[in-house]
């Protein structure tokens, strides 16, 4: 088997059926489909196992959270290559065919992934019309993830695919326990141990909360748990010289978006902090023009400048602009 499908569950009921499908539709057929219910009450298994076909298989357990169940799929998989789709999201009926041509790409990978489209929860019908992409797209080769990242999302939790016996070998997977950033925590520290072949074509349409995603969501002002391993792992010796510089680099670039977060709430000695903090990017424009902020600009101003930098990095990635 080539593909083995991880979708996790809780309470999505009324999307999952529409999800499980577009699985289902896939033009490569070499898969099966594993449900992790994570201890949902709204019926959203019973839903999928009304399907009848033999691809697809179902597991209950209690709620432990996405990490857990992404790890439990994991473990449940028998595919060559495991691909991740959350509950509510939805991928192109060219999606593992993609991935498999990424692949083709670059066959020393043990990542590939393709790129992916943020689509408002509201907007319209579902699935959504897809953004014209090429036959055959150009497969980039992501060899310095944080680097690659601060240029614009490459990856998300519903658009990749990972060999089976890598994923295995870096097991517990997702943290259990966390919900918050569980994915970019994976992500990055597979991208410390395999390079990525990203495919540019926007084959996964990933549902999004538009007000909380760019206005009305409660902001924490801290590094998450996901960073300080990194950070720590940087500092402890076990990345090549190279990857410790790139991630602790990336984790500046992170302080200076808290330094922009702490202005823009009023907090300016908080930010004069957070910015010092990040000074190991100090040779960056960015770094200077946070620091400009921090001492010339009005707290409105800032404010202003973060709610339409993060409205425009949406627009940019969102189907009405033609996708990543």
């Amino acid at each position: 088997m080539k593909f083995s499908v991880v979708i996790p569950l809780y309470n999505k009921a009324s999307y999952i059926c529409c999800t499980v499908q577009s699985v289902l539709a896939q033009s490569f057929t070499d898969f099966e489909v594993i449900v992790v219910d994570d201890g949902s009450s709204d019926g959203g298994a019973e839903l999928v196992k009304v399907m009848t076909d033999p691809r697809i298989r179902v597991v209950h357990q209690t709620n432990a959270g996405v990490s857990a169940a992404r790890n439990r799929g994991i473990a449940m998989a028998r595919g060559e290559w495991i691909a991740f789709l959350d509950a509510d999201d939805w991928h192109h009926p060219r999606h593992l065919e993609c991935l498999l041509n990424a692949h083709k790409a670059w066959p020393d990978t043990d990542a590939v992934a393709t790129d992916f489209i943020l689509v408002a929860d509201a907007q319209g019908p579902w699935p959504p019309p897809w953004p014209t992409c090429a036959e055959v797209p150009e497969v980039e080769l992501i060899t310095d993830l944080p680097r690659r990242w601060m240029i614009g999302p490459s990856l998300c939790s519903s658009s990749v695919a990972v060999r089976r016996q890598r994923l295995h070998q870096m097991q517990p997977c997702f943290p259990p326990g966390e919900s918050q950033a569980e994915d970019l925590d994976f992500w990055f520290r597979l991208g410390e141990q395999t390079s990525i072949a990203l495919a540019h074509a926007p084959l996964v349409a990933y549902r999004i909360d538009v007000d909380g995603s760019l206005s009305a969501r409660h902001i924490v002002i801290k590094i998450p748990r996901s960073l300080q391993r990194m950070e720590a792992r940087a500092e402890s010796g076990v990345l090549t010289a190279a990857q410790r510089e790139s991630a602790l680099w990336f984790i500046a670039q992170h302080k200076l978006t808290l330094a922009r977060l702490a202005l823009s709430s009023g907090e300016r000695v908080e930010g004069l902090k957070w910015l010092i903090r990040g000074r190991r990017a100090a040779t960056s424009k960015r770094w200077w023009l946070t620091a400009a902020m921090a001492c010339f600009c009005p707290q409105a101003l800032v404010a202003s400048w973060e709610q339409w930098r993060t409205s425009r990095r949406y627009l940019h990635t969102s189907i009405t602009d033609g996708g990543h």
